[in-house]
């Protein structure tokens, strides 16, 4: 018996692991990456990043509605996995085990992930066809030194946009 509860905790805690990292993704982007300020300030860009890439205006209007799109849907994609994790807690904490419906809610956590990994992923090369070389280098660039392991980097806690600088610029603002 206590072989198992070690495995389901094992489990348990890689599987919470990856549904941090699904989320530090969800937010990294729409949150830390691209600020939060309103439509209108900043020049017409009131994204940090975008503005530090220096895009034309012709490409933030080619931008900024696929941004705005991104943004609605990675925010729905989280709240389905952090429901499906609070769904797998309660399962957990349930005095009888259900291994079956732990598994099951497992599943449909790594679905959500992967469906967050594939809008993360088609946004990225929705942005690449948008910038220009030197900007494409600028932004992978800056993903590259932003991102890295939840637990092992200046990311933890902040997503791609994990570093003070990142905070710094983010800080107060607010946008829907």
């Amino acid at each position: 018996m206590r072989r198992k509860i070690t495995i389901l905790l094992i489990v348990l805690s890689a599987g919470l692991n990856v549904a941090f990292v699904a989320m530090w993704a969800a937010h990294a982007l729409p949150r830390h990456l691209c600020g939060t300020s309103k439509p209108g300030q900043d020049n017409g860009v009131w994204c940090p990043i975008h503005r530090r890439m220096d895009v034309s205006d012709a490409q933030w209007r080619e931008i900024e509605p696929r941004l705005r799109t991104f943004r609605g849907a990675a925010r729905d994609v989280c709240a389905e996995v952090n429901r499906s994790r609070e769904e797998l807690i309660t399962l957990i904490a349930a005095p009888e085990i259900d291994q079956a419906a732990i598994a099951a809610k497992q599943e449909e956590i790594l679905a959500g992930q992967r469906k967050m990994q594939s809008l993360v992923i088609e946004h990225l090369l929705n942005e690449k066809e948008t910038l220009n070389t030197e900007q494409q280098e600028t932004f992978f660039r800056m993903l590259r030194r932003r991102s890295g392991c939840a637990s092992h980097g200046p990311a933890m806690g902040m997503g791609l946009g994990g570093g003070p600088a990142m905070r710094e610029t983010c800080r107060g603002r607010g946008t829907q």
